[in-house]
């Protein structure tokens, strides 16, 4: 499965689509991790509640990104266009957070790794999820 996915980020008819979703997930993902420790470090949150929260503030982000620039064939445009897409992303993104929290807690509780590697883990791992229902659902 990973190496398919990194197969059609190379070559493939959704090569330059996957390529933009990648590169708005990661500047989302270091805004998620600096909120994130932000919650957690500065303001002394659990950090399963700071992942949370942090993820909660950049499905907005990433949505506005993707809407302009990854899904720009299929945007949604319009008030209401906008906001039903808004809406459904925050479907797959919320449907997502227990795989992201589940990958985030079973590595610092079962292998000690430390919140903000194992958060970028979950990341990783709840994206392909992501990726696959944005692209068929938001933007379908």
């Amino acid at each position: 499965m990973i190496r398919s996915f990194l197969r059609e980020l190379v070559s493939g008819p959704i090569a330059p689509q996957l390529r933009k979703f990648v590169v708005v997930g990661t500047v989302a993902a270091g805004l998620q991790l600096l909120l994130l420790w932000l919650f957690v470090d500065s303001a002394g949150l659990y950090y399963l509640v700071g992942a949370v929260v942090a993820i909660e503030c950049t499905i907005v982000f990433q949505y506005v990104l993707n809407n302009r620039w990854t899904f720009r064939a299929d945007r949604n445009e319009g008030t209401r266009a906008f906001f039903v897409g808004l809406g459904r992303t925050n479907v797959v993104r919320a449907t997502a957070i227990p795989i992201q929290i589940g990958v985030l807690y079973a590595l610092v509780a079962f292998q000690g790794v430390p919140y903000l590697l194992a958060n970028a883990a979950g990341i990783a791992v709840s994206g392909v999820y992501r990726y696959v229902f944005d692209a068929r659902w938001t933007w379908g």
